[in-house]
Order: C-alpha cells, then structure tokens, then sequence
C-alpha cells in the first residue's frame, strides 16, 4: 500500500479495512483521538463509541520530526525498525511486550494493545510507587533478548541476517551518536542554552577532557559493537506496568548493537530518579528501594543471562569440545563482567546528556525549585563523571552502588 499520513479521521478508514482490527472492535462504530507528546512519532487512541474500554493504540511515523515539523525531515523508516523489533521480542519473550493487531512497513504504522490499566515507569517512581515485580520481569526481557540474539546464541549465519535486518537504522543511531555521546558535552545549539548559560557546571563539563575522551571510547563501542539487537532508548518511559506486569514499548532506535546499552540505559534512569528522591522528597525508605531495586535487575540478569548460555551447545562463538568446563565457566563469568562495565559506562553517558543536552527527563529538569534543580543536576553530574572515568574498574554490582550512595 503506498504510504499516505493518517490524522483522526482517516484513521479510522484505514483500520476498518484490517480484518484482524475490526474482529477485536466487533463493530466499526470507532473513534480516534491524538494522544501523547512524543519527539518522533504521532500517536492516536482508537476506541469503541459504544464500548469505550475497547480501544487500541495507533502509532504511524511520518517523514519529519514531530516535536520540530516538517521543516526537520527524519525518514519514517525507523517505524520499519520498530516493527521488526516488536515481533522479534514478541517472539523471544511474548510476555513483556505488547499484543500486535497490524503493521505495516509500507505504512509506518503499528497497531497495538491498549495498556489503559498500565502506568510508565518513570511517572510511577516519581510518585514513589513500589512495583514488586519489575526487577522480575526486566531483567528477563533483558536476558533473553540480549542472549538470543547474539553470537552466543544465534549461528553465523543467522546472526549476519540479524545485523542485515536491523542496522540500516542509520538515522537513529546518529541521533545517538550526537546527542548522547557529543553535543550534550560541548557548546552546541542543541542544548538547552538558558540552562547552559553562565553555568560552571557547563563550563567544567564541557572542558573535562578526561570524562570526554572516556566518552569517545564508549562512543565507538556503540557505532562498532554488533553484540546483540538492542532496543536503543530502553529509559523508564519506554516501560509501562501495574503489579502484576510489565511491558517495554517503543523500540524504533533499535539495532545490532553493544550489549551494555539497553542495560546501562535503564540503569541511568534509575539512578536518576534516585537522586531527585535523594534532593527533593528526601524519602531515605524510596532511596533504599531504589537501590535494592537496582541490585536485583544486575545480578537477575546476571543469573539469567548466564543460565541461557551454559545449556547453550553450539553457536557463532563457542561449539562443543573447544574448551573444557571449568575453562569456559571462567570465560562467561569475564564476559558477564565486561558486559556490567560497559552498561556502567553508557549509564554515565546516559545520565550526564540529560542535564544540558535538548533531552532533559522531568525527575530532574522538571523540578520546579532552581536552587533544588541545580543540586541535582551536580550530583547527576558527580556520579555520571565516577561512572564514566571507573568504568573499566568495575568488579561487582556493590561497586556500582557505592557510587551512587556516595554521590
């Protein structure tokens, strides 16, 4: 079908020639409204006049950036990553992604379960709600994405199919590339400029060359590695749970890439929310569950990822009979740690972006008190710079911790 961008209206024509979307409405008396505020894409809520709680989400990318106009041309493509992202998850781990009712690369279009009993995360630890099963759940999505699509897995050729499939995700990847790993860290006009502004924290971030050039060798990691395909931008509002589950949502920055990416993402996200608790609420009790919270997603992805491997017979990297058993076990045990150094350093990337680069996350650049604002953007800094330059010295997930305590 040739592309044709939809708006309220025209979305409900379209849906209601997909036969699999209009089974689940029962009827084609439908509404659509436009939902969100999203950087990329447009999103829509379509939903049942007779029957309201029958609604899907809509989510169509249009040749441009949203959030800046037509006048920022972004190619639509990404939605073709997204879509071959969500049904490789969907197939590696059917919980912890949403239902798919249709997509269409040629449409850049996804329609998928209405998560309307789901909250995102990071609205959700803000208000210092606790979810007892996340680390749970996460750290599954983490393991068995991370590990079934990799040479520990996959064969040589599957995994070369994989990277063929994927990483023609230019356009986000350089996205990344600038605005994680360069412009957040240097005067450019990207930035959030009334926040840079006769800032010392600019100033000093901006000529720390030690921190910088540690972030161009992690910078190279993400345009080099072909680790495993990874979400791209798994940060707490990709993630959406009650209770009872948890599921992980806009994959359009998806790739081949490090392994430590999606990790260390998730890790700065919490961290961050850790040090608006630790500025802000001062609640000690939430702090501690935060890092208790942080402690259980590293070492159950440790534990998980590892299990994955040792029942793994042949693959790209390893085939029975190469090395003996108590060799190997050695062998995955650095690899598990190489991997916790890594996800620490894109952790402080992750982190130390936020504070000037034009992506600030509302734990921070949404705390109404300047004075309370500026304590929270040093101690982001503080520990994103430990994270960064110790990196590589990383032994165990209680050194991890002890930076943050310290602050």
């Amino acid at each position: 079908m040739e592309y044709k961008e939809l708006d309220v209206k025209s979305v409900i024509s379209y849906l209601k020639d997909v036969d699999e979307v209009m089974d689940y409405f029962c009827g084609d008396d439908l509404e659509a409204k436009e939902i969100g505020n999203g950087n990329l894409n447009y999103v829509y809520l379509v939903s049942s006049i007779s029957n309201p709680k029958k609604a899907l989400i809509v989510k169509q990318a249009v040749p441009y950036l949203r959030c800046v106009g037509e006048e920022f041309a972004l190619s639509r493509q990404r939605m073709t990553f997204e879509i071959r992202a969500l049904l490789k998850f969907k197939n590696i781990v059917t919980s912890v992604i949403p239902k798919i009712y249709h997509a269409s690369e040629d449409m850049s279009i996804v329609v998928m379960e209405f998560l309307d009993s789901h909250s995102i995360l990071r609205d959700g630890l803000t208000s210092r709600v606790k979810y007892p099963n996340f680390s749970e759940h996460i750290s599954t999505y983490l393991a068995n994405t991370l590990f079934k699509t990799s040479s520990l897995c996959l064969d040589s050729t599957q995994k070369r199919e994989l990277v063929y499939e994927f990483n023609a995700n230019s356009e986000l990847c350089k996205l990344t590339e600038d605005f994680v790993f360069t412009f957040a860290f240097m005067q450019n006009e990207t930035n959030d400029e009334e926040n840079v502004k006769n800032n010392p924290l600019a100033k000093k971030l901006f000529l720390d060359m030690e921190f910088k050039v540690k972030v161009l060798d992690l910078k190279y990691k993400f345009m080099t590695a072909s680790d495993a395909l990874i979400h791209g931008d798994l940060h707490t509002g990709s993630v959406m749970l009650n209770d009872k589950e948890t599921f992980v949502i806009d994959p359009e920055f998806a790739f081949v890439g490090p392994f430590g990416f999606d990790i260390g993402a998730l890790l700065a996200n919490l961290v961050n929310n850790y040090i608006r608790h630790s500025v802000v609420t001062k609640d000690e009790d939430f702090k501690k569950y935060l890092l208790q919270m942080i402690k259980e997603v590293l070492e159950l992805f440790n534990k998980k990822f590892l299990k994955l491997w040792e029942v793994q017979s042949d693959s790209a990297l390893l085939i029975d009979g190469y090395i003996d058993a108590n060799t190997a076990s050695k062998y995955r045990e650095k690899f598990l740690k190489e991997i916790l150094r890594d996800s620490v350093g894109f952790a402080g990337c992750k982190m130390a972006r936020r504070v000037f680069g034009v992506a600030g996350v509302a734990e921070i650049r949404g705390i109404e008190n300047q004075k309370l604002r500026l304590d929270a953007e040093a101690l982001v800094l503080k520990i994103a710079r430990e994270f960064v330059i110790k990196y590589e010295k990383i032994d165990s997930i209680e050194d991890i911790l002890e930076i943050i305590i310290a602050g």
